[in-house]
């Protein structure tokens, strides 16, 4: 496990020190992936560097496996770098397979060939690129040199994997590649991921806890589908559906609701039996359907009619919907149910 805990780093600027972390706690429970998400210069890659014990924070504490690392001797502060495995981006060799470029790492640790060709054999597999081992990077593409990145990283059995934008610049296809390596890192290999990200949809796609970070701060963090359900949260809006209704959609229902429903059970059968019991009219007037992971999660803007209206939106919230009712047009919320 890795916490981070009290972390504050600055910088000297042009015009006198920026601050680029501020008082950051963070936990990343083993086994698990937490994602970092926030807008460029909030200190998602000064954080990431930190962890990585690439730099040394002014204040603040680190620690692998429960030891305060800024305690460690050079020799074991050595092998706890080792312990973290970084996805470094336009580092491959030009003149190496990928195979080669993989192999690099056990080669310096003086591993022998046939350990070597068996532990890259292997991660060529995970990566879904055995059939591109004798391949140079200039004659893959950018989502499979981004691929051979991710296995590098893994070459050494490191607990925690750490990528820093890992899908930045990526197509859609390339970067759910990249994503589904790293998942399959966490499943297959029990690795530790923390990713940091600017894309609130890689955090969506594969995290287990989010942090959100903004000026150098931790404004919010916790369990990704905990949060969908809490209807403060600013994550929570950047991942759930937006509902694009016009005003004259909630026209003539006697409630109108917004609704969040999580996993297979919830998205499927509540609004049709809280229909069938309670006789309500229920129609769907905005919102959509996503993923959380492999949940789904749906956000709905509902509109509900009939005598037992009140009734039937008391039994979706009684059986886990997050409820809540709009009682003048689409943007006047009254409470959540």
């Amino acid at each position: 496990m890795i916490t981070v805990e009290n972390l504050s780093k600055s910088f000297w600027g042009n015009t006198g020190p920026v601050v680029a972390l501020d008082d950051v706690t963070l936990e990343v429970p083993t086994g698990t992936i937490t994602g970092v998400v926030g807008p460029s210069g909030s200190g998602k890659s000064t954080l990431a560097r930190l962890v990585a014990l690439q730099e040394r924070p002014d204040s603040g504490v680190i620690r692998v496996d429960g030891f305060n690392t800024a305690a460690l001797d050079p020799r074991r502060l050595r092998a706890a770098r080792r312990r973290i495995g970084v996805v470094a981006k336009g580092e491959l060799l030009p003149q190496r397979t990928a195979a080669g470029n993989i192999a690099l790492p056990l080669e310096q640790a003086g591993v022998d060939g046939p350990q070597r060709r068996e532990k890259v054999g292997k991660l060529l597999d995970l990566i879904g690129l055995t059939d591109k081992a004798a391949r140079y990077p200039d004659t893959l593409t950018p989502g499979q040199r981004a691929r051979v990145e991710v296995a590098r990283a893994l070459v050494g059995d490191p607990g925690l994997l750490l990528a820093d934008d890992p899908t930045h610049e990526l197509g859609t296809d390339a970067a759910a590649g990249v994503l589904t390596v790293l998942d399959r890192a966490r499943a297959e290999l029990g690795a530790t991921v923390l990713v940091v990200t600017s894309d609130a949809g890689v955090v969506r796609r594969i995290a287990d806890d989010v942090a959100l970070l903004e000026s150098g701060k931790v404004t919010e963090r916790g369990n990704l589908l905990a949060l969908v359900q809490d209807p403060t949260s600013r994550v929570a809006r950047e991942l759930l559906p937006a509902i694009d209704a016009p005003e004259e959609a909630a026209a003539g229902h006697d409630r109108v609701a917004e609704v969040v429903l999580v996993g297979f059970a919830a998205v499927g059968a509540l609004l049709p039996e809280a229909t069938a019991r309670y006789g309500a009219a229920i129609s769907v007037i905005g919102g959509g359907l996503t993923r959380i992971g492999e949940t789904p999660v749906a956000r709905f803007l509902l509109g509900v009619s009939g005598g037992h209206a009140d009734a039937a939106l008391g039994w979706i919230a009684e059986r886990g919907g997050l409820v809540r009712q709009r009682v003048s047009g689409l943007h006047g919320i009254a409470a959540a149910a």
